[in-house]
């Protein structure tokens, strides 16, 4: 399979069959209105949360939904708002321990383990442990047969289209600073993925 085409769905059961036996918690929705719908079930009115940059949660049109929303204290709009850099990145840090951190991933193998691939490393941090829930978003084209493909996949597709996504905003390429690889979760339900059968985000 590559990074182009939709697994059928004895893959995508396979995949959650895997991911769930390292306590990952899978949803798996037919359309980004439903996967969408999903999330905004998932987490409660009133919680303090965080939502990364994605081109995933753009495309379900969550990103919009949670901008300024009352519904949430979202930590996200605080960054956007501050303009001193020194106080921006104090509350990056912050945003690590959010109750409820939403973004994607870069690649998951039918084995059930997570790759998540970042310059600055911002969002690994709450992923891996500092964020007391975690919400990931991603299209089932990032499902890859082994460790091996994933990890190709994180290095050529992924990385290609990240400086496409830069060099569309006048930006210069930027290495991989951090990769981390989900293998197990010790916390039951404190991960949650969201699968969509459908091509979006890298």
């Amino acid at each position: 399979m590559t990074s182009h085409l939709l697994p059928d769905d004895d893959i995508i059961a396979r995949t959650v069959n895997a991911l769930e036996s390292r306590n990952v918690r899978v949803f798996v929705a037919s359309t980004k209105e439903e996967a969408k719908e999903k999330l905004i079930e998932i987490v409660p009115e009133g919680a303090e949360i965080f939502n990364s940059t994605s081109e995933t949660l753009d495309a379900i049109g969550y990103t919009e939904f949670v901008r300024n929303n009352p519904r949430y204290r979202n930590l996200h709009d605080a960054v956007e708002a501050e303009s001193d850099p020194a106080r921006k990145g104090d509350l990056r840090r912050r945003a690590c321990i959010a109750e409820y951190y939403i973004g994607s991933v870069q690649a998951i193998t039918e084995t059930g383990e997570v790759f998540i691939a970042s310059a600055s490393g911002s969002q690994i941090a709450p992923y891996v442990y500092g964020a007391k829930h975690v919400i990931w978003v991603a299209g089932t084209q990032k499902i890859a047969p082994t460790f091996n493909d994933a990890m190709k996949r994180v290095r050529g597709h992924t990385l290609e289209m990240h400086d496409r996504w830069l060099a569309g905003m006048g930006y210069a390429p930027t290495p991989i600073g951090k990769l981390a690889v989900v293998e197990h979760e010790n916390q039951p339900g404190r991960i949650t993925l969201i699968l969509i059968k459908d091509k979006l985000g890298w």
